[in-house]
């Protein structure tokens, strides 16, 4: 099996993870203090692993293509947030529920979204290039958008949990360290080799990590049971309206058919794994966020297959 193979099919991994990890919960409900424990070192290596995998020493290329980087940002951090605005009505009046999809929706992913776009035929060098601009103004950009969506509420809510934490210890120490990583593998040719062997753990990192929740939280996913049906349709909406919106914004800006594949790719796919921890680390009462960022993925990995088979149709090359 190549790495293509494994993340062509990761959609399968995924679902057989959770399946595992509900049921490994039922037979061990004592255990959940246990596996949780053991959730938050996992984090840590996923989040640094993926990390790698953003060119994050090479941002000023980003920029080369002014009007693809027009496109993107616009796109993921001014149509997006107004989609997900658009959607708020249909979701259900729980507010763990609203803040998880909020959490998920609102940031654009950084590596998904150059799998896909390389599957796809787009331009998967602009689509690399435009990752750590992704990734700096998400985390920036997120708190900003919460407190736009919830108000007084967001604040009570970060408050509450030792978010700040988690978000340096988690997000913003394993950043550091893969650009420390990318540095050292840029100063001697032959040390390309490191950061493409790390490309194979994000997968199955991420299948424990979704096993490990699943078991960890089987309670929560119980209760998350009644709403999943909703929050599936949400979420398929998403895709669809952030697919004509890719179509929209590169037909009307004039992009060439791989760069709007490419901005098609990033409007749809979001950053589950960034914002995983800091929903982990919500009081109780708020778990339920886990819950709907990991339903998210599995509804957006599945909806990508359909991307994979329609926007090369809709953008061909010709």
């Amino acid at each position: 099996m190549t790495r293509g193979d494994l993340e062509r099919h990761q959609v399968w991994v995924y679902l057989a993870a959770l399946v595992a990890g509900v049921a490994l919960g039922l037979v061990l409900p004592g255990a959940a203090g246990c596996l949780e424990a053991s959730l938050w070192p996992l984090l840590g290596v996923l989040i640094l692993v993926t990390f790698t995998q953003v060119p994050l020493i090479h941002l000023p290329e980003a920029f080369r293509d002014r009007r693809f980087m027009g496109a993107m940002l616009a796109g993921n951090f001014a149509v997006v947030p107004l989609i997900v605005a658009g959607l708020l009505p249909f979701l259900p009046d729980d507010p763990a529920v609203r803040l998880g999809v909020l959490m998920v929706l609102l940031v654009p992913c950084t590596d998904w979204s150059i799998t896909f776009t390389h599957l796809a035929g787009g331009d998967t060098g602009r689509a690399i290039a435009a990752a750590p601009v992704h990734l700096i103004l998400q985390m920036a950009l997120l708190p900003v958008y919460l407190w736009l969506f919830m108000g007084q509420a967001f604040l009570e809510i970060f408050a509450a949990g030792p978010i700040a934490t988690v978000f340096l210890t988690l997000i913003a120490l394993p950043l550091a360290a893969a650009w420390a990583l990318e540095r050292w593998v840029a100063v001697r040719p032959g040390r390309e080799g490191l950061i493409a062997r790390l490309g194979w753990f994000p997968v199955p990192l991420l299948a424990l990590v979704v096993l490990l929740i699943a078991a960890s939280q089987v309670q929560t996913v119980a209760a998350a049971l009644p709403v999943l049906p909703q929050l599936a349709g949400v979420f398929a909406g998403f895709l669809l309206l952030a697919l004509m919106a890719g179509l929209w914004l590169a037909r009307g800006l004039g992009l060439p058919p791989r760069s709007g594949r490419a901005l098609v790719f990033s409007l749809g796919t979001r950053n589950s794994f960034v914002v995983l921890p800091l929903a982990l680390a919500l009081p109780p009462e708020w778990r339920l966020a886990t819950v709907v960022i990991v339903v998210q993925s599995l509804v957006e990995l599945i909806g990508v297959l359909f991307y994979l088979r329609l926007v090369p149709r809709l953008l061909p090359l010709r």
